[in-house]
């Protein structure tokens, strides 16, 4: 008998630093080399300018009063003031709080008050939100925050000029009196119930989950990584970010917010060979190719990249490796684990990476729990949990939330998974999502990739909805191909007839433009089943 228990590589030993002085150290290799492209606006960096902005920005955050273990929220989409922020905060022990930019006046107050953020950093605004605006808003009823600076206008030249108050040579001892388990960032997860929890992480954890990511993707200093997914969120500035900088790589900003066609042109223009997206961004870079206002070609120089937040579609997967990134890898995690636990190579099989989350990465441990903690067998479904460096500091100020979520070292992860001989995880869906129709355990993610496979069906996603027989009944969200007939209960069940058992076809069917998603391009599952519930008028 083999358990559900599988143990990380130790070949490449973990990284004890600081984020600072492993920039550092890479600036010194490679000064010359480009660091980072703001692509919609133009504006390059080496490696040694990059590296100076940092510490300017640093000396002007201690020039304004920021010291070690304040709290610097950044509210803001994709661009290089992010990551100039995320750097330099590191590099006097600051910990820099990422602010969802879909939050609005209620959850923004919480987050500034919760987190005790004395400086906040902002874009002014974003598509149609005025953060400037909620600022004001909200700002009487945060007493500890004592300054907000707007990137662009004058407060922001304000904090670049507060630099000459500090010399470098006091930020170098700043820096040097860091210790890399100190905490660094928080990171507030999107809950469906309650207030967001404030993920706090160290150095330790996120340098080096960014560096084992970027080892699994085979990164150098030859590599140009197009980041489209949010920099708030550890996908953008962790497995982007800190991947690309621990590796000597270039970190391509395609624009502000995800545009497929831009995201395309990045890659094109920059020739990038490394390419990131959750399943829905891929799906609507496809989309243009498919219809001719991109070419397939735009893909040329990408060899390796990263699809995760969700479940990969083989069907899509196959297109991104027939147009030539043969080393896409899938990874899978979750903010409070800095965020990545398992990852496909790659060099696996096509199988393995749309059957599979991957394996272990280094210095980590996994496994697969039942109801009561023990480790299943492998094959046995069970609770995802993980152990290691990677495992976050705790919630921040929530003790009693912390320990609810992590016993004896084990992250609880919520998701339902499965571990096969070779130590290979399938993601079989969130616990809370799990459909149970009429006594039978129905995992969405079985339907929506059977759907995948209709030749008319862009996206789906399938979700439990109250039935007064069965206890729930599935319900398929739909996402047509251009020009495509809308698709019925009854062109499905058809379609499904004799392929799937009858228990799993969907009863109802909802065509859509869209799905309701999280700005890191999660589906939201519960407003899915809450917006069909209420209009199809079902109660258990």
């Amino acid at each position: 008998m083999t358990l559900s228990i599988a143990t990380g590589e130790t070949d490449v030993p973990l990284l004890h630093q600081t984020i600072s002085a492993n920039l550092d150290a890479t600036v010194a290799r490679f000064p010359d080399r480009e660091a980072m492209v703001d692509f919609a606006v133009g504006r390059r960096w080496t490696y040694a300018a990059f590296a100076a902005d940092v510490d300017r920005l640093a000396r002007g955050f201690a020039g304004s009063g920021v010291g070690k273990g304040d709290r610097v929220g950044i509210w803001a989409p994709n661009c290089g003031e992010w990551t100039l922020v995320q750097y330099a905060t590191a590099k006097i022990g600051a910990i820099l709080v990422n602010i969802n930019p879909a939050y609005r006046t209620h959850e923004l107050q919480y987050v500034l008050n919760q987190a005790g953020i004395k400086v906040l950093v902002a874009a002014p605004s974003f598509k149609t939100s005025d953060y400037a605006a909620m600022i004001e808003e909200v700002r009487g009823e945060v007493p500890g925050l004592d300054q907000v600076v707007f990137i662009g206008r004058d407060s922001w030249d304000e904090l670049w000029a507060a630099a000459e108050q500090v010399t470098q040579q006091e930020l170098d001892a700043i820096a040097a009196e860091l210790s890399p388990d100190d905490p660094i960032n928080i990171q507030y997860t999107s809950g469906t119930t309650g207030f967001p929890k404030g993920a706090t992480l160290s150095h330790v954890n996120i340098l080096n989950n960014g560096f084992h990511v970027g080892e699994v993707c085979r990164y150098t200093e030859d590599d140009r990584i197009c980041i489209p997914v949010p920099f708030y969120h550890c996908f953008g500035m962790v497995m982007g970010n800190l991947a690309a900088t621990s590796h000597g790589a270039c970190m391509v900003i395609p624009a502000p917010g995800f545009d497929p066609a831009i995201t395309l042109a990045a890659v094109r223009a920059e020739r990038c060979t490394s390419l990131y997206g959750v399943p829905t961004m891929f799906v609507a870079e496809w989309a243009l190719i498919e219809s001719g206002e991109a070419d397939a070609s735009d893909l040329s120089t990408v060899r390796t990249g990263i699809m995760a937040g969700a479940p990969c579609p083989a069907e899509l997967m196959k297109k991104f490796i027939a147009a030539g990134i043969e080393e896409m890898t899938i990874c899978y995690g979750m903010t409070e684990t800095s965020p990545v636990s398992t990852q496909t190579r790659t060099d696996d099989s096509f199988d393995l990476k749309v059957g599979t989350v991957g394996r272990v990465m280094p210095h980590l441990q996994i496994g697969i729990i039942d109801a009561e903690g023990t480790f299943v067998e492998r094959g046995e479904p069970g609770e995802f949990v993980t152990k290691g460096y990677s495992v976050m500091l705790g919630y921040w100020r929530q003790p009693e939330r912390t320990a609810e979520a992590i016993v004896d070292g084990w992250m609880r992860t919520g998701d339902l998974a499965v571990m096969d001989d070779n130590g290979y995880v399938q993601i079989t869906g969130r616990i809370k999502d799990m459909v149970i129709r009429g006594g039978e355990n129905i995992y969405p993610r079985e339907i929506e990739e059977f759907l995948y496979t209709h030749p008319d069906v862009l996206d789906a996603q399938v979700i439990g909805v109250p039935d007064p027989k069965y206890g729930e009944e599935l319900c398929a969200w739909v996402r047509m191909k251009p020009g495509a007939e809308p698709l019925t209960a009854e062109s499905i069940r058809a379609f499904a007839t004799g392929k799937l058992a009858h228990y799993k076809i969907p009863r109802y069917v909802e065509i859509v433009e869209d799905f309701p998603m999280t700005v890191t391009g999660k589906v939201r599952k519960v407003e899915m089943r809450e917006l069909t519930s209420a209009k199809l008028g079902l109660s258990r």
